[in-house]
């Protein structure tokens, strides 16, 4: 069948096979282009691995450092009976696996609830039977709008609103690519701390501690978790809100690690990382214009990074090639570093009061954002004939 993309808000209902399946092998191309990685990771866990961050981690810890890897996602099959194709993520997926087996690579992949004991206890049986038997990179780049709590079985909802009193500020449809002023209204208090239970860093703490148990944690072993500050711009609808206060606790819970890590002679840190468009992104009260706003400027002055840029330099820079993590004040290693640079955000801010629906693709890279968007589920990939049926 011939797949057409169906966008419905700030989701796209298709994904494309062939177009997927480019994209992961242009990211390869980009990693393996910029040469192996020295004493980089030997065996990795990605928890959230089939799309964003996640994605570009796997694929640069298996081509830039030459690793086994264990992925772990949520994903849908596709039905071809139904003539309903896979979601993105299953795509990706399906072509990374193909790429590393290729280039004698181990890939295990675990789809299913990442908040569950059982996909914990599936993940660690993957990493028993890989080549080294445990693992000493540890990603953690999940996210998910609810969480079942593996213990109670009662379910969170995650939502994205302010803390203290309602925000009212210009954002961006990007459906009818018009310029809107959007309410955010205010979190009770359990809004906050069920947003906190779904995207802080509990997970995150129960999959290490699962690890250990079962003594698949190598020694050295490192962590990360991917998190967002961004610009006081954005600060009342993310760093702020709801979400902000799970990042915090994300930040709570790194500590934590770092120290249950230490007994390994490993660590756990924090990657803040870079403004993208992603599927998590898009669906953020103001986010889009900022970023429609941000691409236009770091593309102007040729600094424009897009997630597997963000994290093969995160790699090759920080973890691994004989370099040291370096950490801000609280503790943070920042790769949003060319973002938040000071001539930069003051364009940002100069931009910002003066961009209309009228002068928005003069003022802002919004046809960047659009392609952006498509291409994370496989649409608008150069070389690829959308005309033609595609085998689902």
């Amino acid at each position: 069948m011939v797949v057409e993309p169906k966008v419905k808000g700030f989701l796209c209902v298709t994904a494309h096979p062939e177009g997927c399946a480019a994209n992961v092998r242009e990211q390869i191309e980009y990693v393996k282009g910029k040469g192996p990685i020295k004493n980089g990771a030997k065996s990795v866990l990605v928890i959230g691995s089939s799309t964003g961050y996640g994605l570009a981690s796997r694929i640069v810890s298996a081509f830039g450092c030459g690793a086994s890897t264990v992925g772990v996602f949520f994903e849908r099959p596709a039905d071809a009976a139904k003539g309903r194709p896979a979601s993105a993520g299953w795509y990706n997926t399906a072509e990374f696996t193909k790429q590393a087996e290729a280039a004698g690579l181990y890939a295990a992949n675990i789809n299913g609830d990442a908040f569950s004991d059982e996909i914990k206890r599936q993940a660690i049986d993957a990493i028993r039977k890989s080549p080294a038997g445990k693992v000493d990179l540890v990603v953690y780049s999940l996210a998910s709008p609810r969480r079942t709590d593996p213990k109670t079985g009662e379910v969170y909802k995650s939502v994205l609103k302010t803390i203290g009193e309602e925000r009212e500020d210009k954002s961006l449809d990007t459906d009818k690519g018009q310029i809107v002023t959007v309410k955010v209204p205010v979190a009770s208090e359990k809004e906050i701390a069920d947003t906190v239970k779904v995207m802080g860093g509990e997970d995150w703490e129960l999959w290490i501690k699962s690890l250990d148990e079962a003594g698949v944690l190598a020694e050295g072993c490192t962590s990360v978790a991917y998190s967002y500050i961004g610009p006081e711009l954005t600060y009342p609808i993310y760093r702020s809100g709801t979400i902000g206060m799970a990042k915090k606790n994300l930040e709570e819970a790194a500590q934590r690690i770092d120290g249950a890590l230490k007994m390994h002679r490993g660590k756990a840190f924090i990657s803040v990382n870079k403004a993208l468009v992603t599927q998590a992104s898009s669906a953020i009260p103001v986010v889009p214009l900022y970023i429609s706003i941000l691409y236009k400027i770091m593309k102007e002055k040729g600094v424009h990074e897009d997630c597997i840029m963000q994290i093969e330099r995160l790699f090759s820079t920080q973890l691994y090639n004989d370099n040291c993590l370096e950490f801000d004040d609280n503790g943070l290693v920042r790769i949003d570093d060319l973002e938040l640079r000071p001539d930069i955000q003051k364009a940002v801010e100069a931009v910002w009061p003066e961009v209309s629906t009228e002068n928005l693709n003069e003022l802002t890279d919004f046809d960047g954002y659009k392609s952006e968007f498509m291409k994370l589920f496989g649409f608008g990939v150069k070389g690829i004939d959308y005309t033609k049926d595609s085998t689902l």
